[in-house]
């Protein structure tokens, strides 16, 4: 298990078009002591490795299995059309798939967009990966329809693109298997969630318990005195009131004159 005390470590795959970085870092600055292996796959291979327990989690694009996965959606990209630099749709800063009916559209075998009907003219045969239907795109032989993040993953200099308003696009998750969710996975949820290192939810670290405070111990020397006992009492200007006259020791106060 990847979340062992012996040796914790955790495998995050991830599909082409996907930039694991900013979060990579984030698991560095939080986590140092565990460490992260990225692993770049195909789509195909990224939900294997999920299956056989190669990958603990993985960027992978909807979508999934869900009676075998998890997955929280994170985002959805942009559709694009690449086309050589000196394409008539490089004029327009957006097209549509109207705009494609004459134009010869590659379809790869790794095409990701789930397409029902695919726009233009279908090529003579389909190119097995996106980086061949990008070459055949450069050799003036066709357009290719991709998300945003694959043709800038297959930048060329020769080769541009604008955004197809109109087309299906792809959406990106974080997924792992359902039976699967380790500590390590809930930490990684919350990094990609935005969670801060103190947020409730998620996995947290209990802080230390307070001590209890001691019961006040009686003073030594017996029970404290009762009001009134072992002497007179005091009365409300302050002296003695004793139940008879003044003692005998004093001198005696002057007659009053009578008026």
């Amino acid at each position: 298990m990847t979340d062992s005390a012996d040796s914790p470590s955790f495998r995050l795959a991830y599909v082409p078009g996907v930039t694991p970085a900013k979060w990579a870092r984030t698991w560095h600055e939080r986590l140092p002591d565990v460490p992260l292996t990225l692993l770049q796959m195909t789509p195909a291979e990224a939900a294997d490795a999920l299956r056989e327990g190669t990958a603990d989690a993985a960027f992978v694009r909807l979508p999934v299995d869900r009676t075998a996965f998890s997955a929280i959606p994170l985002y959805t990209e942009t559709t694009v059309v690449v086309v050589p630099k000196d394409h008539v749709i490089t004029a327009a800063d957006e097209v549509t798939l109207d705009d494609l009916a004459d134009e010869v559209v590659v379809h790869p075998l790794d095409d990701v967009l789930g397409w029902e009907k695919l726009p233009g003219e279908p090529a003579f045969e389909r190119p097995e990966t996106t980086a061949d239907a990008i070459e055949l795109v450069a050799a003036n032989i066709g357009v290719l329809v991709v998300p945003q993040s694959l043709a800038r993953l297959h930048h060329r200099r020769d080769l541009t693109y604008r955004t197809l308003v109109d087309a299906p696009q792809s959406s990106i998750a974080l997924s792992w298997p359902q039976d699967a969710t380790t500590d390590l996975v809930e930490d990684f949820i919350g990094i990609v969630r935005g969670r801060t290192v103190n947020s409730t939810r998620g996995r947290v670290q209990q802080p230390p318990a307070e001590p209890k405070a001691e019961r006040a111990k009686p003073r030594s020397g017996g029970a404290p005195r009762k009001a009134g006992s072992g002497g007179a009492s005091r009365g409300r200007s302050g002296g003695a009131t004793g139940g008879g006259r003044r003692g005998t020791g004093g001198k005696p106060g002057k007659p009053r004159r009578r008026s």
